[in-house]
């Protein structure tokens, strides 16, 4: 997979076109750089551009737009609600794929340097790119905003990282540095600028002051009024959306917006969010609703709902949700293939994909033939007594079926990865240790993807079992279906482990994987047996 690094640079101009899209034509031409989103806004006067690319790409996009930005935007002009320091004032890289956030850091670093020696310009780092503690939060390096930093830059404290120490009046400073996938996230209130400040403060961790810290951690915030929306917003930015979820911010305004006798009328992601931040969201309305929602497409209808996403303008999750848009088009999967094609490529002349993504194939269609019999009971009124029954079951069969499409492409890899470590040279004493090491590494990576598929198989007889005893009748053939499907996959893992594990020389290891892979299928044999014979007595 491609290395990816994420660069959301923020420029101080959200009112003009031209300029807007001149910026978003410069990361666009730059090569290795795709510009996601662009989000503008109007009250705050900046624009924030998401872009994703290899680190040295980003680092090129980053600088090209602020090149082409040292021409169009001019400080001395500027005024909007957003706290800023200078045209391009904040300047994050992100770890999105294959990278660490020491390579963002990095990137900041080669960043920082080559954009003051290129615009002579003072640069400052924050985040994980800190040389200092007391950098390493954004706004303690923006304090006093543009308009202090003529004096700041003569303070020996606050000397830039990069560039001179002195004062452009045009550009002012940029802040750049390396931090996780932060949320830009505003709750929208009909009331003033005054009130979402006040709601900002009880909220976020800075809170009033050190003796009177906000309630939520790892999250900044300010209240403002949006003039093109007539509203207020309070504005957050949260920097862990793991340790404090979407939700949480929400409902606590929500909280204070009561106690004001305030409405709260949706709210507003800028930028991109990651998948993963509204799944938690919606695993914790699901949960305090006691809803039954399963797909991933509900579930993100359910947070856009719920939070009012859509409340100022479409919220489009192809466009928004990072993983969707960093997709490759050309999609290598085979999961990804059409049944054909996929067909059609184990038909061929080539050792993989084989058995092992064949049997995993299998058990994704026997885990989905699960989940089809619980969802062809649920909700009919001839069941609706069972209703309850069939929230509990179908859960663990589409988790299985998303899981086991895992195993597809996995088993290849696997196997390839083997094949690869067979290629490496071995005309040496040392080169043939290192090949002897990584087709070890090799043969127990190719085991593990069928044994753990296995494993997964297991989970699913007990909830089976149930569903061919109260499941619609008219679905018992597709039960039955699902069970040999399962137990034809068991068989098709026990094949491939023992075929892998004849050339492992670690022999406690190859004799206790051996015995676990046996146990495995003898449980899978008698499993399918009794729901056989359950389906069998069912008339």
């Amino acid at each position: 997979m491609a290395r990816l690094v994420e660069c959301v640079p923020n420029f101080s101009e959200g009112r003009s076109k031209e300029v807007i899209d001149a910026i978003a034509a410069a990361i666009r031409a730059t090569a290795g750089c795709s510009l996601l989103d662009v989000d503008p806004g109007a009250s705050t006067n900046r624009t924030v551009y998401t872009f994703v690319g290899s680190p040295e790409a980003v680092v090129e996009g980053a600088l090209n737009a602020a090149r082409q930005a040292f021409s169009l935007i001019d400080m001395r002009k500027h005024s909007g609600e957003h706290p800023r320091t200078g045209a391009l004032d904040v300047c994050p890289f992100i770890p999105v794929q294959n990278v660490t956030m020491g390579d963002c850091v990095n990137c900041a670093n080669a960043f920082g340097q080559k954009l003051a020696d290129m615009l002579h310009v003072p640069v400052y780092l924050y985040g994980e790119a800190a040389r200092q503690e007391v950098r390493r939060n954004l706004p303690s390096v923006r304090a006093g905003e543009y308009e202090a930093l003529p004096e700041k830059l003569k303070q020996d404290e606050w000397s830039p990282d990069f560039g001179p120490a002195s004062f452009v009046a045009s550009w002012g400073a940029t802040v750049t540095g390396a931090r996780k996938f932060l949320i830009a996230y505003n709750v929208n209130l009909i009331g003033t600028k005054e009130q979402a400040h006040r709601i900002a403060l009880d909220i976020r961790e800075q809170g009033r002051s050190k003796d009177q810290p906000g309630l939520l951690k790892k999250v900044q915030g300010i209240g403002w009024f949006l003039d093109e929306a007539n509203i207020a917003q309070v504005s957050t930015n949260i920097l862990d959306y793991e340790l404090t979820p979407l939700h949480t911010v929400y409902e606590e305004v929500c909280k204070d917006a009561e106690d004001l006798k305030l409405p709260v009328v949706g709210s507003q992601i800028v930028g991109l969010i990651p998948l993963k931040a509204l799944l938690n969201s919606a695993d914790f309305y699901i949960r305090r609703d006691g809803l039954f929602i399963v797909e991933e497409e509900h579930k993100v209808r359910l947070v856009v709902s719920k939070l009012g996403l859509d409340s100022l303008g479409p919220f489009k999750p192809k466009e928004r949700i990072i993983e969707y848009m960093v997709r490759p088009q050309d999609d290598a999967r085979l999961v990804a293939l059409s049944l054909q094609d996929f067909v059609r490529r184990v038909g061929a002349r080539t050792p993989a994909p084989g058995g092992g993504s064949v049997s995993a194939a299998i058990a994704v269609l026997g885990a989905a033939l699960g989940a089809m019999v619980g969802q062809m009971t649920y909700g009919k009124r001839q069941f609706e007594n069972l209703d309850g029954v069939m929230r509990r079951l179908i859960p663990p069969f589409h988790q299985a079926m998303n899981e086991l499409l895992l195993a597809v492409d996995a088993d290849s890899s696997a196997f390839n990865g083997y094949m690869a470590a067979l290629k490496m040279p071995k005309n040496t004493a040392e080169e043939k240790t290192r090949r002897d090491a990584a087709m070890q590494e090799g043969l127990r990576e190719a085991v593990g993807v069928p044994l753990g598929m296995a494993q997964k198989i297991n989970t699913l007889w007990p909830s089976l079992k149930e569903l061919v005893v109260h499941g619609n009748i008219a679905c018992k053939s597709d039960a039955q279906v699902a069970a040999k499907a399962l137990e034809t996959a068991a068989f098709g893992a026990y094949y491939n482990i023992s075929i892998n594990l004849k050339d492992v020389t670690d022999n406690a290891f190859r004799l206790s994987t051996q015995a676990r892979a046996s146990e495995l299928l003898q449980e899978a044999k008698d499993s399918a047996a009794a729901v056989l014979r359950a389906a069998a007595d069912r008339k």
